[in-house]
């Protein structure tokens, strides 16, 4: 039953992403309705995921969410959250590289929706360009969304924080969000199994600018690591309840009077 549903939500979902992207090509003349089509593409996606695969998204810490310009730094464990992330700001603007710029249709979006990519050929002039593509997005109110790890990676894996988020933390001086989740349980890195249950991604409380960089980076990881392994705890024991459901009846029964 799980390989059909995941099999299912697959086809449903490259299917919708083609229709979108095809029929959302006039949404090109302008950012704004650049930033309605991705809207779309995420709002659409979860819902496939709940409808045909079974799997929820729950954001949690909404009212955490500065408004105006902010850093988004997040955990990076699937690209559910590169999907979901998009339904919840309304200006928001990817740190991404350059290459997927050149990803026939999506990569159009993605140039033309000002997110900003960093070329990584550039060497050390590729951090004073992000600067400066970071600060026109901050400077029109945009939300702009790293991940600081860099990449995708498994859920309880060790963590690999870069200096990029620090990085732009000192430059564009506006508060930063960290958000936990554990999202690579549910739609894991490199498969094509959509597990059925709640992903939950949680908007962590923002951290005001003027930190120093180290002290900064080092408070973001220890924020956004222990909320994301709390919440790993508990997707496991969903899923873990899930496969064997006389687990969950055999702790009700344990629990004392």
């Amino acid at each position: 039953m799980l390989a059909v549903r995941s099999l299912a939500f697959n086809l449903c979902f490259y299917a919708a992403t083609t229709l979108i992207a095809v029929g959302g090509l006039p949404a090109l003349v302008s950012r704004r309705a650049v930033m309605r089509v991705g809207r779309l593409w995420g709002r659409v996606t979860l819902w496939l995921l709940r409808v045909v695969a079974g799997t929820r998204v729950e954001f949690r810490g909404l009212e955490n969410i500065p408004s105006g310009a902010i850093l988004v730094g997040a955990k990076h464990q699937s690209a559910l959250e590169t999907l979901a992330l998009c339904t919840v700001f309304p200006e928001f603007a990817y740190i991404l590289k350059r290459e997927l710029l050149f990803i026939p249709l999506v990569g159009w979006f993605l140039s033309r929706g000002g997110m900003v990519a960093i070329d990584r050929t550039k060497g050390v002039r590729a951090m004073s360009l992000m600067n400066a593509a970071a600060a026109e997005a901050v400077a029109q109110g945009r939300q702009l969304i790293i991940f600081p790890e860099g990449t995708r990676r498994p859920p309880g894996v060790s963590p690999a924080y870069k200096q990029g988020l620090s990085h732009l933390y000192a430059a564009l001086d506006v508060p930063c969000l960290p958000a936990a989740l554990n999202t690579g349980l549910y739609w894991p890195r490199r498969s094509f199994v959509r597990h059925p249950g709640t992903a939950v991604i949680e908007f962590l409380p923002p951290i005001p600018p003027g930190m120093p960089r180290t002290a900064f980076l080092d408070l973001v990881e220890a924020r956004v690591e222990a909320a994301s392994d709390a919440l790993l705890a508990a997707g496991r024991a969903e899923l873990a309840e899930a496969a064997h459901p006389a687990l969950g009846s055999r702790r009700e029964t344990s629990r004392p009077a």
